[in-house]
C-alpha cells in the first residue's frame, strides 16, 4: 500500500516522518493494537484521588500495571483519570484493589465503558489543520 502523497517525493516523505519522529509528534505503532483483540475487552475509566506527597510513587505504580494503559492529570474532584483495560469484571476488580494498594492512592471511582461511540480520531484535526 503506497502511503506516500501524489506529486511529493519519496524522500521528502521519509525527511518529514523522521522528523516528525524526533519530534515526538507520531506515537507509538502500539496504540494501534485494540486491547480487545488479545482478550482485554472491558474498558474503564477509574478516577483517583491521590496524597499530595506521593505522586512518584502513585505514577511508579501505575507504570507497573500493564493493564493501566493511559493516564492524565485532571482538574475537578479527582487528581487523576487512568484508562484501564481488563478481561472481565472479576480482572478489573483485581486491578482496582492493585491500584488502591499503590501508596498514595487515596481514593478510585470507576466508570465502565458500555460502547465506544466515537475512537480516537487524530485524522479529522490533521485535516483540518491542512486545509485551513
Amino acid at each position: 500500500m503506497e502511503c506516500q502523497p501524489p506529486g511529493v517525493a519519496r524522500n521528502t516523505v521519509h525527511a518529514r516522518l523522521r522528523r516528525m519522529a524526533a519530534e515526538d509528534a507520531l506515537k507509538p505503532f502500539s496504540r494501534r493494537v485494540a486491547p480487545a483483540a488479545p482478550g482485554y475487552g472491558l474498558v474503564a475509566f477509574m478516577s483517583l484521588t491521590m496524597s499530595q506527597a506521593e505522586p512518584e510513587s502513585v505514577h511508579e505504580g501505575l507504570l507497573a500495571l500493564p493493564e493501566v494503559v493511559e493516564v492524565h492529570y485532571t482538574t475537578g474532584d479527582a487528581d487523576l483519570l487512568a484508562h484501564v483495560v481488563a478481561k472481565d469484571t472479576t480482572d478489573l476488580h483485581r486491578i482496582t484493589k492493585a491500584i488502591l494498594a499503590i501508596d498514595g492512592v487515596d481514593r478510585t471511582s470507576t466508570a465502565i465503558s458500555l460502547a465506544e461511540v466515537i475512537p480516537y480520531r487524530p485524522r479529522s484535526l490533521l485535516h483540518r489543520l491542512a486545509n485551513g
